[in-house]
């Protein structure tokens, strides 16, 4: 059994509530490891812009149907579920749905726009972004896969220097403590100081604060005073898996309870504007930016 499959059954074990959603998840994490993903990675040529993420204005270049049928995979998985807001997915499943539009405003973490997807197609909002919201992770984890030698040994900015997304955790790694941020999309890292807001740049001891739950001492909540941001933090001797990264953030919910309860909250959205340009393959002129 993987590491995947045990984190997995981990949590059946302790929420079997969330079987359902679970069952999505195994899905994407299925279809992330296939490596026909990589092939669809765009080539990059010299070395990473200061500030700027690798996928940052790249030419993604998709097949229609392979990103439809990924798309059908995860709602016939969430539909059998027996929930009533995923039932309602079946009304996406038709045949104008702009899959390059969508899989754009996904890969942006553009909530509002795939608000208005669901509301033209008629689903329900919060399962319809949910679903969303994974169709990227197969490319963006091969993305990892691709690009993760070419990240500048500077980086040290708050969002991931692959796709830009916020951190969904840090770890703080063996003997030395070195801190690193974690990437819940595709899987990347990178190295952080100890005492550093991702979100708004803080730096001051004074005004963060460490919430630290009774029943660890692995696992803590770094929140920022400054502007009400928070990352899960978890102290370990190695890295966690790239794909088992989402596992991990599903894994460790009681900590964002605890800080939505202090008053602090994940920030919406991307870290960086991507601005990408998706391309129908074998249709040069079928172009969405």
């Amino acid at each position: 059994m993987t590491e995947i499959d045990t984190g997995l059954q981990n949590l059946k074990r302790r929420h079997p509530e969330w079987q359902p959603w679970l069952a999505v998840v195994r899905e994407i994490l299925r279809e992330s490891a296939d490596s026909k993903w990589d092939a669809v990675v765009p080539v990059r040529a010299g070395t990473q812009p200061e500030k700027v993420p690798l996928l940052a204005g790249a030419d993604i270049e998709l097949e229609k149907n392979s990103l439809r049928l990924l798309l059908e995979q995860l709602m016939g998985v969430a539909r059998r579920s027996g929930t009533a807001k995923m039932a309602t997915l079946n009304a996406a499943l038709h045949e104008d749905l702009d899959i390059f539009t969508l899989f754009r405003a996904s890969l942006h973490q553009d909530s509002d726009h795939i608000k208005d997807f669901a509301a033209v197609l008629g689903v329900d909002p919060e399962a319809f972004q949910a679903i969303a919201a994974m169709v990227p992770v197969p490319f963006l984890q091969a993305c990892n896969r691709r690009w993760r030698r070419a990240i500048a040994a500077s980086w040290m900015e708050g969002y991931c220097p692959v796709c830009g997304a916020w951190p969904a955790f840090a770890e703080v790694r063996g003997i030395e403590r070195s801190r690193y941020l974690r990437c819940g999309r595709c899987g990347g890292e990178w190295q952080a100081h100890l005492l550093f807001c991702p979100y708004c740049g803080n730096t001051d001891h004074k005004e963060q604060v460490s919430l630290v739950p009774e029943s660890s001492q692995k696992s803590a909540v770094a929140a920022c005073k400054r502007c009400l941001g928070y990352v899960k933090t978890f102290t370990t001797l190695q890295a966690s898996l790239p794909a088992k990264v989402i596992l991990d953030d599903l894994a460790s919910v009681e900590l964002d309870v605890a800080a939505a309860e202090q008053g602090y909250k994940r920030p919406l959205g991307a870290g960086y504007a991507l601005n990408v340009t998706v391309i129908g393959s074998g249709a040069p002129r079928d172009r969405f930016v």
